[in-house]
């Protein structure tokens, strides 16, 4: 199964290459394969269906480039001509028509949509051509032409093709059709020709049994290889994710850890209340920086629970600020990816700090209502307000907010006025954005 899977297996497993190199080389391959990073299992099936078929298609073309070789060498020695009955001028006419559908279904064969049409369309005429050289009595006609047995090609050619039960009706309505013609030009039906019949039909039900059998094992195969991949991807980042919060915990955190033990210790030692101040907002500073890497932590070990975290953010805050900060939740509880639980916790930390900076104000009220299929964030002070159209250079807390709801798909709304305080309304959808 030569399949894209195959391919980005072989380009990891060449450690030599630079990362660099092998990353510009994966992107010309899945863009080779109309895919795109981060694709799902059922376009990456797509992608395979269509590189399978763009595939025999164009062993079709080199099968009937021998095919009209042949031809044109029957149409070349006169006695093959006769026995053939294609010596008429006729003859060279369609077999140039042939040549040149031919020739043009290969150059539409990479195309979606009219690959596929255009290589049904010049099958079912090669078809065609096929069932008029049966019935032509040069070649005993009929049941009796010894061309009968390319019948059973066409079912292969359709099977493999097109293996849906209206992509193999052509070639069984063919074998009818030169039975019919048999009947039309009064041509006497033995019990050789009915045993032929039977013979040729039993075998297009076994061929088409197998064709059918193998595309559905290939097909099975293939979705299986495919969501093993995704299971190894997601396993792979998991255990690079620990890996990570392990190197983070034991050396960032440890750093943060002593600092906010030597900040307890000067503040016994020190006498002085300048000091005594520079030294509690040091601590506090650590003991925030420490809060935050928890909280990425979790992100990074998938424990992280957003509701837990606001509660106790807007906890630490209020003792830290003596803000008056009031926090609702309605609702039930939906599931949410990382990145949006992120992203709410990051606008509540925003909204909360502005409040303290800038506002003054002296009571804000945290809402979180999860309303399927979104859930709102509120965040509402009775500070002083401002004009949202009025841009600050040097203030980038509503353009990162604004740029949080632009990645993730949510509605962010600001009503403020100047002496009316602010209310912050981030709506973000439970299901992730298509990219």
């Amino acid at each position: 199964m030569a399949g894209v899977a195959n391919d980005l297996i072989a380009l990891e497993a060449s450690p030599e290459q630079p990362p660099l190199d092998r990353r510009s080389r994966v992107r010309h391959l899945l863009r080779e394969r109309h895919l795109k990073a981060g694709a799902t299992t059922e376009q990456a099936t797509a992608a395979w269906e269509q590189e399978r078929f763009v595939a025999r298609a164009r062993a079709l073309f080199y099968a009937r480039m021998m095919f009209l070789t042949l031809g044109l060498a029957v149409l070349a020695v006169p006695e093959w001509a006769v026995y053939f009955g294609v010596g008429s001028v006729f003859s060279f006419m369609l077999y140039f028509v042939m040549l040149f559908y031919s020739v043009a279904n290969f150059m539409v064969i990479g195309h979606p949509v009219a690959g596929r049409y255009v290589t049904y369309v010049t099958l079912c005429a090669d078809l065609v051509v096929m069932v008029v050289m049966l019935v032509k009595p040069q070649t005993g006609g009929g049941l009796q032409s010894p061309l009968l047995a390319t019948q059973l090609l066409f079912t292969m050619l359709f099977g493999l093709l097109f293996p849906k039960p209206l992509g193999i009706l052509p070639p069984l309505m063919a074998l009818l059709v030169t039975t019919r013609l048999d009947l039309l030009l009064n041509r006497a039906v033995t019990a050789v020709e009915v045993l032929t019949l039977l013979w040729y039909t039993a075998l297009n039900v076994i061929v088409i049994y197998v064709l059918v059998y193998l595309n559905e094992r290939e097909a099975t195969a293939q979705r299986e290889v495919l969501q093993l991949q995704g299971d190894l991807k997601e396993l792979a980042v998991a255990e690079e994710r620990s890996r990570l919060a392990r190197e983070i915990h034991d050396g960032l955190g440890a750093t943060l850890s002593s600092l906010i033990i030597q900040s307890e210790y000067i503040l016994q030692l020190a006498k002085e209340d300048p000091m005594v101040r520079e030294v509690k907002e040091l601590k506090a500073s650590a003991e925030e920086s420490m809060d935050e890497l928890r909280r990425n932590l979790q992100m990074m070990r998938e424990d992280f629970d957003l509701v837990q975290a606001l509660d106790d953010h807007i906890r630490t805050f209020r003792e830290r600020t003596q803000l008056q900060i009031t926090f609702e939740r309605t609702g039930t509880s939906q599931p949410m990816s990382a990145e949006t639980q992120l992203a709410l916790f990051r606008v509540l930390r925003e909204c909360l700090s502005n409040c303290a900076k800038h506002a003054e104000a002296k009571a804000v009220a945290v809402r979180l209502a999860y309303d399927a299929p979104r859930v709102i964030l509120t965040v509402k002070d009775d500070g002083r307000g401002f004009d949202p159209r009025a841009a600050k250079s040097g203030h980038y807390g509503l353009l990162n907010m604004r740029e949080r709801a632009q990645k993730t798909g949510a509605d962010l709304i600001i009503d403020s006025a100047p002496g009316a305080g602010t209310q912050i309304t981030f709506s973000v959808p439970l299901q992730e954005p298509d990219p």
